[in-house]
């Protein structure tokens, strides 16, 4: 039974679902790698777009809860119950994909981004391919003005999914690496050979910092 466009018990299970990633991210061992790059940007008041793939979310939304992030979020079904969640945890969202710059959700995040909100997406979101960005990220890097920051978590030990990016959920008191990597400035009116340039460069930054959070994780060694 539903009540319109979603299940009767939406409403029960975001409030209830982020209860447990608070209790869940209360156990984990946070290692943070190269927060600089991120602080050094923060700290003088510009804004950025964090980018990080989608099956490795779950401890963002954990730690970077009530700070006013906006998030692109998908309009599907589990997109909605994604963002009732993280609604909840203190996030803001814009509805819709990265799949082209004149989508309705991309021009949320420009309204966001006109409110100086620091912004989030999945660029390989919301249904695939994995780990491949799209398009969407570089023109909303290039509309406005901010950095792109890729980010990457790796956790051991760790449940892996079924679902189509095999999303991944940290055990309790499991050891959690958060990697920040550098700022990739993306340039103003670009044409479509560029717009795949810089779509191949941050798809390779989110690549090499997601390997590097992986083995920091599966080492146990400490962060810098």
């Amino acid at each position: 039974m539903t009540r319109g466009r979603h299940p009767w018990w939406m409403p029960w299970a975001a409030p209830a679902a982020a209860g447990l990633v608070l209790l869940l991210g209360a156990t984990w061992r946070v290692v943070r790698l190269r927060v600089h790059e991120r602080d050094a940007i923060l700290g003088r008041g510009e804004r950025c777009i964090f980018a990080f793939w989608h099956a490795r979310l779950l401890p963002l939304v954990f730690t970077h809860r009530g700070r006013a992030i906006a998030v692109l979020i998908s309009q599907h079904r589990d997109g909605e119950l994604i963002a009732r969640i993280i609604l909840a945890l203190g996030f803001l969202t814009g509805r819709g994909s990265t799949t082209r710059g004149g989508d309705e959700g991309i021009r949320d995040m420009l309204n966001h981004a006109e409110a100086r909100r620091l912004l989030a997406l999945t660029p390989d979101g919301p249904r695939g391919p994995a780990e491949r960005v799209k398009p969407g990220v570089v023109y909303l890097a290039s509309r406005t003005g901010f950095p792109v920051i890729p980010v990457a978590t790796a956790a051991r030990p760790a449940w892996v999914l079924g679902s189509w990016d095999h999303f991944r959920i940290p055990w309790p008191f499991a050891r959690v690496v958060i990697a920040y990597g550098e700022p990739i400035a993306v340039p103003r009116s670009l044409d479509e050979a560029a717009v795949e340039a810089w779509r191949v460069r941050i798809e390779g930054g989110i690549r090499e910092l997601t390997a590097e959070a992986e083995r920091l994780a599966r080492d146990g060694r400490g962060a810098s």
